[in-house]
């Protein structure tokens, strides 16, 4: 399984695209957790279609070429998985057939990988816009509300994104060659280890410094970002994982490069983040785990 990318292990925070070279091999993920995580993907869209799943139309040939890439992919990298046919795949575990021809091309594509996959593509003026996506391991967030929107749009909540990042996302996006994918990685604490997390609801107003290992997840998305070929449109994948504090920070170093982090964020940063009312707390157990002091007792149940 490839190692969680914890990237504010390298240096401070700072509002950055962060955008690093991505090998193709590694385009998508399927670690230990593929058989659940798409079984649940597939329970999010019977149960709740509208809020996961949406298209725009023109949107369709793009679907299919994005449809037809992830079943190309899985053919050469994951064949342990998927086996080969000549419209498609099968599900090695479940005997599912998935052609290149399906109805609904991006549903198909999504039932089959962990990662969120979203479409983005260049209106009649050349601005680029969210025309499609497969949602549903979002972190406060609903596709309904991003649909047809700019990057600036998407990210207007964002403090200093538009100021520092919306010229260049949009230069970024304009230029993307075909043959350099990219990615980046960005991360979050969260006070549960649910995937899908429409709202804001799991931002705790209070925390005890005992408590914090065992009530806080790391969360970590990582985002890659391609050109499709003949359609142009890009295709934005992804995949989270989640990791309770206490072990996330087992590794040697992480706690400190956490507690640095959340010093170095600027105030409306953290708000957005949820983590302005408990940084006090969190930040007195991360000091005392980073210096390796004993662990805090377990709190009381």
């Amino acid at each position: 399984m490839q190692p969680t990318p914890l990237l504010f292990l390298e240096g401070p925070w700072k509002l950055a695209m962060g955008l690093r070279a991505l090998d193709l091999p590694n385009w998508l993920w399927l670690d230990d957790r593929w058989e659940a995580e798409t079984a649940q993907r597939r329970r999010l869209t019977e149960e709740k279609r509208a809020e996961v799943y949406a298209t725009l139309p023109g949107s369709e040939a793009a679907c299919r070429e994005l449809l037809a890439l992830v079943l190309d992919w899985l053919r050469q990298f994951a064949p342990e998985r998927f086996a080969s046919v000549a419209d498609g795949l099968i599900v090695r575990s479940s005997g599912e057939h998935v052609a290149y021809d399906e109805d609904e091309p991006l549903l198909a594509a999504g039932r089959l990988v962990q990662e969120d996959l979203l479409l983005l593509a260049a209106d009649a003026h050349g601005t680029y816009r969210l025309v499609a996506g497969h949602l549903c391991f979002p972190l406060h967030w609903k596709l309904a509300d991003k649909l047809g929107k700019t990057m600036r749009e998407i990210h207007a909540p964002v403090p200093g994104f538009a100021a520092r990042l919306g010229a260049p996302s949009e230069r970024f996006f304009e230029t993307l060659a075909v043959e350099r994918p990219v990615w980046r990685a960005n991360w979050s604490l969260t006070a549960t280890p649910e995937l899908c997390l429409f709202d804001r609801s799991d931002h705790p107003r209070s925390l005890d410094a005992q408590e914090v290992g065992e009530r806080l997840w790391l969360r970590v998305e990582r985002q890659t970002l391609r050109r499709l070929p003949r359609t142009g449109a890009i295709v934005f994948t992804i995949k989270t994982r989640i990791v309770r504090l206490d072990e996330a920070t087992r590794q040697s170093g992480v706690a400190a490069a956490l507690a640095a982090r959340l010093r170095e964020m600027p105030e409306e940063m953290a708000a957005y983040k949820g983590l302005r009312a408990i940084r006090a707390p969190l930040l007195a157990w991360l000091d005392a785990r980073s210096i390796g002091a004993q662990e805090f007792p377990a709190a009381r149940r």
